[in-house]
């Protein structure tokens, strides 16, 4: 989370305090706090111009409704269930790639990874061969020995992770090992998942992969406008008619066709979520301009003050009609 001081809170320890040299001239000091719930409750009964916060919903609430108390604007990114549509004609092997790098990198544990798929059973079942082969490409026959799986990070979201995993009624057709000491959880693949699945509750935020079966594209549309506006939405298929039709008939903070995560990447482009999954934008030129006021300034010189006269009492018709011809659209004269 990042705050955006008026008055650096000075109830914060001295020591929390460090000046920042540069090679020209010395800059005023940032207040660096490292903690949990109760240090950014308190944090936040200080007044700040912005409040930038990346994480979960829930979290998300308490701070607006603490930077209300001082009408303090708030950038949130909150990242949520990132869909994955794939329909259409699809070459299932750089799919099956991309789809495997950006959905188990760092185990999964990224806000705009794929959360979960949706294409027909037809598509599914020429899929599922091209995942497990992808798979052990990337991560050989025994991944939990591999350097490049990462565990998950904590041992309270391993033990979330088995929950939901453990309560959905899908079937896993791949993966599926873990070891809780190791805090190593499988690529794991769910087929046969239901819209009211545990799975489905809320973003997985790992390694497990759902995959849905909705046969025709517009049923998968459906299924993501059901849900709560995405951080990312990702769609595979070499027909630019299916990418438009989900690009234009879906909303999401970002929107990628036949690969993930890179999209973020690009400096040129603003990252951020919209409705749920958040609010504002930032990389780049984006940051600058979250960070940033858009101050109107004017400034005036005290030439052609008779021309003020039309704007100034005693009102009367002759002066009304001057001051129309002024705001006209035939005229690009102001005399404000």
């Amino acid at each position: 989370m990042w705050f955006i001081p008026r008055n650096y809170p000075r109830t914060l320890e001295s020591s929390q305090y460090r000046t920042i040299q540069n090679h020209h001239h010395e800059l005023d000091c940032y207040a660096v706090v490292s903690g949990g719930a109760e240090e950014t409750k308190a944090l936040l009964q200080n007044r700040f111009d912005h409040i930038f916060y990346t994480g979960s919903q829930a979290v998300a609430r308490s701070i607006l409704r603490a930077a209300s108390d001082h009408l303090t604007p708030v950038t949130l990114e909150l990242g949520g269930k990132c869909p994955c549509l794939i329909y259409g004609k699809v070459n299932m092997a750089s799919a099956a790639q991309r789809l495997v790098w950006s959905k188990y990198f760092n185990a999964g544990q990224s806000c705009v990874a794929p959360d979960y798929v949706l294409c027909s059973q037809a598509t599914r079942d020429a899929l599922l061969p091209a995942l497990r082969q992808t798979l052990e490409e990337f991560y050989s026959k025994d991944p939990q020995t591999c350097p490049d799986v990462s565990r998950i990070v904590s041992p309270q979201h391993w033990t979330r992770l088995m929950e939901l995993l453990n309560r959905s009624r899908g079937k896993v057709v791949v993966g599926g090992e873990s070891n809780q000491e190791d805090k190593y959880i499988a690529p794991t693949v769910v087929v046969d998942v239901a819209e009211d699945d545990a799975l489905m509750e809320e973003e997985i935020f790992g390694p497990i992969l759902p995959i849905i079966t909705a046969e025709s594209l517009q049923q998968g549309i459906d299924f993501v406008n059901r849900k709560e506006k995405p951080l990312a939405l990702y769609v595979f298929s070499e027909e630019s008619s299916i990418v438009n039709a989900v690009l234009e008939k879906t909303s999401s903070g970002g929107f990628c066709s036949n690969d993930g995560i890179v999209h973020m990447t690009l400096p040129t482009l603003p990252f951020g979520g919209v409705g749920g999954s958040g609010w504002g934008s930032y990389h780049g030129r984006w940051s600058f301009e979250t960070f940033s006021h858009r101050r109107a300034v004017m400034l005036r010189g005290w030439a052609l003050e008779r021309l003020n006269s039309l704007r100034y009492p005693p009102y009367s018709e002759q002066k009304l009609s001057w001051l129309r011809w002024t705001t006209s659209a035939k005229s690009s004269c102001s005399l404000m």
